[in-house]
Order: structure tokens, then sequence, then C-alpha cells
């Protein structure tokens, strides 16, 4: 029994330390980005061209004195970012990096991965309730209806792609993929299904619940130190788990290009997510932020509609060719 679980222990050390370390990179690489395409130098003073600056931010929140309001429910206070965090992490569960590379492969992956990922909207109702704060229970109250109304259509989005390939297993899902990715005969779902992970994990142009012109930065705006790295934390991981399922989804997960066979699976698989990442970034950069009013019609008026009159149409069509897989 022991060996099993010392196992268990490492395989989950071996998943989530890398997982730690690159959303270190995802946030400098994104500064990088992001000060680049607006003719910035971006971070360039601690270590080679400011490699080590997500390092140092990190030192910097650990050690400083987190400052509890008076008002607040401490207890939900306390655990309110560390509920986000862990949901973040244990979401990495059932993605596979290659075949037979992860730490748990269920029937049902991709309900577990809609439940999971559900479950954070809680921690930001929590954060801003707790708070006490008006500017905090409001911005926990736009991210709460903004979550809930894309995520009908990341839902409805992930259906399609799972009736075409047959399965609810992420690894069943890329092994159907191996002749062709479900982003060419599926792009119009691919993009429904990129633009409502924005605003799921509260992206430009959908960052309505950190409106720091508006909310003075929302539902964490009470929360200093690790409470706040935490929710920084669990909003890049969030990132980074969107990106690695519309891999899974759309992009063939490890499947190389035809003809690049040579280079690693998991190789292609960290090379695809990147590609996400940078159309993450890039949307940060370039793009305004909607007006609430917007956000709620787009997701309600034009999202819902359009993702289920292409779940029908995906229906109709594997049903009149026959092509339903087996």
């Amino acid at each position: 029994m022991w060996p099993k679980i010392l196992h268990l222990i490492l395989q989950t050390i071996d998943i989530f330390l890398p997982l730690l370390i690159c959303i270190a990179v995802f946030t400098h690489a994104e500064r990088k980005a992001m000060a680049g395409i607006q003719r910035r130098r971006g971070p360039n003073v601690i270590g080679y061209m400011g490699l080590l600056q997500p390092f140092a931010d990190g030192l910097k929140l650990f050690v400083k004195e987190t400052v509890l309001p008076t008002n607040a429910n401490i207890t939900l206070f306390v655990l309110a970012p560390l509920f986000t965090f862990v949901l973040s992490l244990i979401v990495w569960a059932v993605i596979p990096f290659d075949f037979g590379c992860v730490l748990a492969d269920p029937q049902y992956g991709t309900l577990y991965f809609l439940s999971v990922s559900s479950l954070g909207v809680y921690g930001v109702l929590i954060s801003g309730w707790a708070s006490n704060s008006k500017y905090a229970f409001l911005g926990s109250l736009r991210s709460a209806a903004q979550m809930v109304s894309y995520e009908i259509s990341l839902g409805v989005s992930l259906i399609n792609a799972c009736l075409c390939l047959g399965t609810l297993n992420f690894t069943q899902m890329v092994i159907a993929q191996n002749g062709i990715w479900l982003i060419f005969p599926l792009l119009p779902v691919a993009i429904l299904f990129f633009v409502a992970s924005l605003a799921e994990t509260n992206r430009h142009p959908f960052d309505l619940p950190e409106a720091e012109a508006e909310l003075v930065s929302g539902y964490n705006v009470e929360y200093s130190a690790m409470g706040f790295a935490l929710f920084f934390l669990g909003e890049y991981g969030n990132m980074l788990a969107m990106s690695a399922l519309t891999c899974i989804c759309f992009l063939g997960g490890w499947w190389s290009p035809i003809g690049l066979a040579f280079v690693h699976a998991g190789l292609w698989f960290a090379s695809k997510m990147c590609c996400i990442v940078i159309l993450f970034i890039v949307m940060r950069a370039i793009l305004p932020r909607y007006r609430y009013d917007q956000l709620m019609r787009l997701g309600w008026k034009c999202f819902l509609p359009l993702s289920l009159g292409f779940l029908f149409l995906s229906i109709g069509i594997l049903v009149g060719f026959d092509w339903l897989p087996s």
C-alpha cells in the first residue's frame, strides 16, 4: 500500500511542480510580449533579460504581511484564495500530455474537467462576500454572472467535440484525431470555445470582474501578500488548463503534423499550448474591454444560440450520413 501511495505522491509532484514553474514563466512571457507590442521594455532588471522577475515577485508577496480587514469574515476570507488555487491545480489530474502520461484517466474525464472548473466561481463569490467591501462584492457578482453565462456555451462546444469524437475520455479524444484534427471540420466551434474560455478565465476583453477603472481590481481588492498571489496563480493556472483543453479537443493533443513525427509527442503538446497562450496574451494587448451589458448580450444572445445551432448541425450531419462514432 505504501509504495502505491508514494508513487502517487511522486506523480503528483511531477505534474504540479512543473506547472507552477510554467505559470511563473507564463507571467514573465506575458509581460515581455505586451511590452513588445506596446513598445516598452518590460521586466529587464532581475536576472538575464528579467527572467528571474516572476520569482522575485513571488518572494516579495511571500514575505509581505497579510492584512486582514477588520469587518471581514476571517475564515472564509483566508480560505477563498486557497480554494481557487487548489481547484486550478486538481483540474490537471485528467490532462494527458502523452499517451499514458496522465495522473488519472477516467472514462468521463470531460465531465470531471467541467465539474471542477465550474467550482471556481465559488472561490470568487466567497472572497467578495467575506471581504465585506462593496467593490469586492460587486466584482464577485459580476464574475459569477459572467462565468455562468459563458460556461454554458463552453460546455455545449465541448459536447459538440465529444459527440464528433465519440468519447468523453481525453486520451481517446486525442487518439480519435490521429487522421485529422477536429479544428478543421469544426473551426467555428473551436473559435466559440476559445472566446468562451477567455470569458471563463476573466481575461481581456472580458475582464469585467477585475475592472480596475470601475471596481479597483474587483473581488480581490482587499487581498494582499499570499492571498493575492494565490488568486493570481489560480487565474493563470486556469488559463493554461483551458489552453490544454483546446489542444486536446481541437488541435490533436500530442499528434504532430504530417512528416514531423520525429519530435517528441510531449513537445508537440507543449508547443500547441504555447500557441494558444500567445493568443491569450495578444487578446489582452490589443483589444478594449467590453461594457457589462455588451458582455451579457454577447453571451446569451449570440454565443448560446450559435453553440446550440452548431451542435444541432453536427448531430444532423452525423445522423444523416450515418457517421456516428461507434
